[in-house]
């Protein structure tokens, strides 16, 4: 007969030796670490994004809130009309141009004199200082002529709209004030669109919109100094 004999290394079973348990109590302990890490940076990114998402809310309301108030001032002015989506406001049926030609009529240029200062009023507010950064005159024209030729046409029409404003005013008119010229040189440009943007009709085409450009939400708003001496000039 013969005998079996089993050795074991160690005098231990496998599953017994301290090496495999402090591996698995520091692979539990990583494992732990890892998730507490994970859980204070979901944390701290989704507070970060709620913050930057309530600053775009805010700012987006603000804006609402200055179109708001151009509208309600506009109510003197029923032909004005407003496109909310785009922040442009088409400055009525009273504003309109012969085929071919840029001059304005001498009730067109008053009734721009007398609608600007709504405008300018909404500017000077708390939120428009915060929030307006530019007003575009645009001009546009109908289909007849090329595209150059219409884009020059467009261009001087958005610009006799600016010139009507330092145009000397009526009899009848109250003129704007040197603080209301100063915000039209500090915020109006002008900008032509050919015939890009053509209305059902070869009349409504020929227009003058104003696009009212905001900040964006990480821009502060820079003051044009060294202006104030400048001329206004003639044009």
């Amino acid at each position: 007969m013969f005998a079996r004999i089993v050795f074991k290394k160690n005098g231990k079973q496998d599953g017994e030796s301290p090496f495999w348990i402090s591996f698995s109590d520091l692979m539990t302990a990583l494992m732990t670490l890892f998730l507490v890490v994970m859980a204070v940076t979901l944390v701290s990114v989704t507070q970060g994004i709620s913050a930057e998402l309530k600053r775009k809310v805010q700012r987006e309301n603000d804006i609402r809130s200055v179109m708001a108030m151009i509208r309600e001032e506009s109510k003197a002015f029923p032909a004005v009309k407003f496109d909310d989506s785009t922040y442009r406001i088409d400055i009525g049926e009273v504003v309109r141009f012969e085929s071919g030609r840029f001059d304005i009529k001498p009730e067109a240029a008053a009734f721009i004199r007398r609608y600007i200062p709504v405008v300018l009023n909404a500017q000077s507010s708390d939120l428009g200082r915060r929030w307006i950064r530019r007003i575009v005159v645009e001009g546009f024209t109908d289909q007849d002529g090329t595209y150059l030729y219409n884009l020059g046409l467009s261009l001087n029409r958005s610009r006799s709209v600016v010139c009507a404003l330092f145009a000397p005013p009526g009899q009848s008119e109250p003129p704007l004030t040197d603080i209301q010229k100063r915000q039209i040189r500090d915020l109006f440009l002008v900008g032509g669109y050919s015939f890009n943007s053509i209305r059902a009709n070869k009349e409504e085409s020929r227009r003058v919109e104003l696009k009212l450009e905001f900040w964006a939400l990480d821009e502060e708003p820079v003051e044009n100094k060294g202006l104030d001496e400048k001329e206004f000039g003639q044009c």
